[in-house]
């Protein structure tokens, strides 16, 4: 007999038309309106990157692509699929509610970010379960799927062929930026969170696995609050890297993002760029994930594993 199990799937979101964009930054800011400023510095990285992001069709897309996997590897489980997002309707919430008023019992929860902190894939798990609670929905939850084989041979695949493009004779002046978003660096310090040391171990296997021969990390896209974030900053480390070894190419791995978006459009593929411009160095930066086989195939194995 076939049972019926949800997938949720629970991403960021992101504004879908520009009336969206106040009411978005306010939930990011937990209720309270950015100033005039800060909303049109944000309308401004849009329009720069051609509008809005493409997060929210990627997210669809992604999700459907796990859903169809799914449903492929198990022949004893139909897999039914619910969104859920953290800044912006199908909020988390709506989507277990929707689980719940469509009879489903128990589902499988993934976020679409490959490294675990307690205060983001667990804020997000935190939020599910809870209302999970309400319905008396059981949910195993994916914490992390960084350290999945077809993740990493992902981006090992997508090293290697970066460093073809570049002339053999130069790969010693070639540094790979392996980075993930940043967050307050007191919270993650006095919790003792995994989340950096799972980047460090991405970073680990990624420069063992491919042929790249020097790695560096640094930390992207921190919020303005007024206090220490992870660093270094990728912009900041690319001058520093620049300046002590003088790198000819910068390859950036954006590995904690799965597709393309405002950060990796604007903060990597802009501010990063201009800096490479700056110090008279070459820019390179692969292919997201998005719905490619091998990073779908990792979440499905993860979840293999779980449940």
């Amino acid at each position: 007999m076939v049972k019926t199990v949800g997938l949720l799937v629970m991403a960021y979101g992101t504004p879908y038309k520009e009336s969206d964009i106040e009411d978005y930054y306010t939930d990011i800011r937990h209720g309270k309106r950015p100033t005039d400023a800060e909303l049109q510095d944000l309308k401004d990285r849009y329009e720069f990157i051609g509008g809005l992001s493409p997060l929210a069709g990627t997210t669809d897309r992604q999700a459907e692509s796990l859903l169809d996997a799914l449903n492929d590897t198990y022949n004893d489980v139909e897999f039914k699929l619910y969104l859920g997002l953290k800044h912006i309707t199908p909020y988390i919430e709506e989507g277990v509610k929707q689980m719940h008023e469509d009879g489903i019992e128990e589902a499988v929860t993934v976020v679409l970010a490959p490294h675990f902190s307690n205060f983001s894939v667990g804020s997000y798990n935190k939020r599910a379960k809870e209302e999970a609670d309400k319905y008396g929905i059981t949910l195993t939850h994916v914490e992390h799927y960084y350290h999945q084989e077809k993740f990493i041979q992902y981006w090992t695949q997508k090293i290697n062929d970066t460093l073809n493009d570049i002339p053999e004779s130069e790969h010693d002046e070639t540094v790979l930026v392996v980075s993930a978003h940043s967050l307050p660096k007191g919270m993650i310090e006095k919790s003792n969170d995994p989340y950096p040391n799972e980047l460090h171990e991405t970073a680990k296997i990624l420069s063992a696995q491919s042929n790249i021969k020097h790695v560096a990390e640094g930390w992207q896209s921190e919020g303005n609050t007024g206090t220490p974030w992870l660093g270094p900053d990728v912009q900041d480390l690319t001058r520093e890297l620049f300046k002590e070894y003088g790198y000819k190419n910068f390859i950036y791995t954006p590995v904690g993002f799965v597709c393309e978006h405002l950060e990796v459009l604007y903060d990597n593929d802009y501010e990063c760029k201009v800096v490479c411009d700056e110090i008279g160095a070459n820019y390179y930066r692969p292919a997201m994930p998005d719905t490619d086989p091998l990073f779908i195939g990792a979440i499905v194995d993860e979840i293999k594993k779980l449940f």
